[in-house]
């Protein structure tokens, strides 16, 4: 049943996924209404939102302007899927903020397989990452998908080699314009930020470890299943879903390394897993497998998401 409703994109699958995003992101925020007495904080709340629902267009713009999915309404609904496993997302702006920025950089970096206009979009990808490391600065690590675009592509030009740097001065530039205007000291800003920590004992409760633990069995399921089937995929798609594992795992570094650690940062990892698992209900034409996937998923993330209310 599940797969009859999102195998089409049609204006129902959105309706529908519109309607379970705000249901879910008002749920968790009306546990505590506190913010409503606040005008800053109802328009932060808002912007969160739209942030949110751009995001999941942007995903679902990345797989059918790149053929990275058929006519279909599957990234979008696992994206809310993988979302719920983690509600408190729902209350960081930095991470929301930083992840829209990494997905439009993954649009442009998907893209430049066309190989048109591919030194802007590199300039235009890294410019982007640097400005989401601006939000959660590990994301900086994402630049090495920049880079393994450009082996991927057009590594034979050393001025796409050049392109980042070029980048790094120029969120340089309007970074230090903005701390002259707001009086930020930019040393103790980054300072703060530029940290690492790889422990991975900040669990409030067993619903978190239990809900990344889950979440770390179905990505496997699903990185796997990329990485056994890519070889009898069309080769136009090969490039895309390696950059795709690659986000993946890059996401998955940027969540081990930073400091103040916390399942929000699992968000970086979400976008990539939900293109893999669309993609494997795809390539698995079974429907009864499928349904099983579906809603063993549906199960979980909502156990998890009401689990951490």
């Amino acid at each position: 049943m599940i797969t009859s409703v999102f195998r089409k994109s049609t204006p129902l699958n959105y309706s529908l996924v519109v309607i379970l995003i705000l249901v879910f992101f008002f749920l968790f925020q009306f546990q505590d209404s506190s913010w409503m007495s606040s005008s800053f904080l109802t328009f932060q709340k808002l912007s969160l939102l739209c942030f949110i629902f751009a995001s999941f267009f942007l995903i679902n713009f990345i797989v059918k302007k790149n053929g990275l999915s058929k006519d279909n309404g599957y990234s979008i609904f696992f994206y809310l899927l993988f979302i719920l496993f983690f509600p408190t997302i729902f209350n960081n702006p930095n991470v929301i903020y930083a992840n829209f920025f990494i997905l439009l950089a993954l649009r442009r970096l998907i893209s430049i397989q066309s190989l048109k206009a591919s030194k802007e979009k590199i300039f235009d990808a890294s410019f982007w990452i640097l400005i989401a490391s601006l939000f959660q600065f590990w994301c900086i690590l994402f630049l090495i998908l920049v880079f393994i675009s450009i082996i991927f592509h057009v590594s034979r030009d050393y001025r796409n080699w050049v392109l980042p740097f070029i980048a790094l001065m120029a969120v340089a530039v309007i970074f230090i314009l903005i701390s002259l205007i707001f009086h930020i000291n930019a040393i103790e800003f980054f300072e703060k930020r530029a940290v690492m920590n790889f422990n991975i004992d900040y669990f409030k409760n067993n619903y978190e470890n239990g809900a990344l633990s889950i979440y770390v069995a179905v990505s496997l399921f699903f990185v796997f299943s990329m990485l056994t089937t890519l070889s009898n995929r069309p080769q136009i798609v090969h490039s895309s879903y390696k950059k795709i594992v690659a986000c993946f795992f890059i996401a998955t570094l940027v969540f081990i390394v930073s400091p103040n650690k916390s399942n929000d940062l699992l968000l970086f990892s979400i976008a990539p897993l939900s293109m893999l698992a669309s993609s494997h209900v795809e390539y698995i034409q079974q429907k009864l497998n499928n349904e099983i996937v579906f809603y063993v998923l549906i199960a979980c993330s909502l156990f998890t998401f009401f689990s951490q209310l």
